[in-house]
């Protein structure tokens, strides 16, 4: 009776240790409501990074447009000064088609159109026409001095001195105002630039 007992005593045993052994293995999992905080937490983590992420992207883009912009604009402004600096007979004028280019004119007030005789002789105009700034040399037609990229709202010349013996050298001072991308991406600025006759004439 003694060794039944024993034997029923340790099947017993064994199996409280497998319920045991069965109840841990069951607590050791997630429950539905931790699951769901946790993946909640983990959506809001990876919203606010997103967001960033999208900030950095945005200025990047900002950046390069601007820079593509600044580089054109200077290109063109520095071609238009070097060469009315070296030209004379400047000419400025209120509307972009103006009658006689070749005789001298102020415009205090400012103007849209530049002309003036280039070192080699050429007639050589400078106009602000929609979103882009054009040259013409000579009777030929005008061409696009800035990229597609590059949005010109305005171009202004201020031209004084012209006139022979006013004692004053000629010289214009050319204003521009500009942007790159649209809505947020967005930056306007503007240009400032004067350039002085080399060739004395006062």
């Amino acid at each position: 009776m003694s060794i039944l007992k024993l034997i029923r005593k340790i099947f017993h045993q064994k199996k409280l240790n497998e319920g045991s052994a069965s109840a841990s293995r069951r607590r050791d999992g997630f429950t539905i409501v931790e699951l769901m905080v946790a993946l909640s937490v983990f959506i809001i983590v990876m919203t606010i990074s997103m967001g960033s992420i999208l900030s950095v992207f945005d200025a990047n883009r900002k950046s390069r447009n601007l820079r593509t912009v600044i580089g054109n604009l200077n290109l063109a402004v520095e071609s238009m000064s070097k060469e009315m600096r070296y030209g004379r007979n400047y000419h400025c004028s209120s509307t972009t088609s103006p009658g006689t280019l070749t005789a001298t004119q102020n415009c205090a007030g400012g103007g849209p159109l530049m002309s003036f005789l280039s070192t080699d002789n050429a007639q050589v105009t400078y106009r602000f026409n929609g979103p882009r700034i054009e040259k013409s040399i000579g009777a030929g037609a005008y061409t696009a001095l800035t990229a597609p990229e590059v949005i010109i709202d305005d171009l202004t010349f201020y031209t004084t001195g012209t006139v022979a013996g006013d004692g004053s050298q000629p010289k214009t001072i050319m204003i521009i105002r500009s942007h790159a991308g649209t809505g947020k991406g967005r930056s306007d600025f503007i240009i400032q630039t004067l350039v002085s006759q080399r060739r004395l004439d006062i």
